[in-house]
């Protein structure tokens, strides 16, 4: 394990037992240190995995630092803000705009991907909300057909088309996946088939 790694299970550990010390890892998403930042962040996705109700009064620092400039930050708030998202949707909705701009992220695809995630699982909340970030995951769909994380975007969008999708999207998704449905194989034929399915 590599000394960063220790460092982050630490700090994780001590933030668990401590609220003190989780106030303080969560102060350090806005430090001014970049590596001070990736950590609090790292740490407080290995906190959500454990005990997602000790992030749920943080929620609100997680959806400022998705304005950090480091790609690690953003997609592990994104992350947790996916996990928050069914404890808190109120305040996750309020992260839209940071994801919006994480999803068309040019350098960095585990960011596209992490907010492909969190859109995907907030979108599947409400009718309400799948019209509201809809245009955005269209516009991934279309985007990154190809990239090396697209198949992975996909299972997001599959767990999206389970949700609770106003009858538009449900039939603007269908249509966008109808393509592959029809023309591709293996897995992205699989998905968009299953997609379809979903949202019939």
């Amino acid at each position: 394990m590599s000394e960063q790694s220790q460092e982050v299970r630490k700090l994780a550990a001590h933030a668990l037992e401590d609220d003190e010390a989780l106030g303080k890892v969560v102060e350090d998403l806005s430090g001014s240190s970049r590596r001070t930042r990736q950590l609090a962040a790292s740490a407080l996705a290995l906190v959500v995995k454990d005990a997602p109700e000790k992030l749920d009064e943080h929620a609100g620092a997680l959806v400022d630092a998705l304005n950090r400039p480091e790609a690690q930050t953003r997609w592990e708030c994104l992350d947790i803000l996916t996990v928050l998202t069914d404890r808190d949707s109120r305040t996750c909705e309020k992260a839209i705009a940071g994801a919006e701009t994480a999803l068309f992220d040019e350098d960095s695809g585990p960011v596209r991907l992490a907010a492909m995630r969190f859109l995907c699982t907030l979108g599947a909340t409400t009718e309400n909300r799948s019209e509201k970030v809809w245009p955005l995951i269209d516009e991934a769909i279309q985007c990154y057909h190809g990239d090396i994380e697209f198949q992975d975007m996909l299972v997001a969008v599959v767990d999206f088309s389970a949700g609770k999708l106003s009858s538009q999207v449900k039939h603007a998704l269908a249509e966008r996946m109808r393509f592959d449905a029809e023309n591709s194989k293996g897995a992205l034929k699989r998905r968009a088939t299953q997609i379809i399915e979903n949202v019939s």
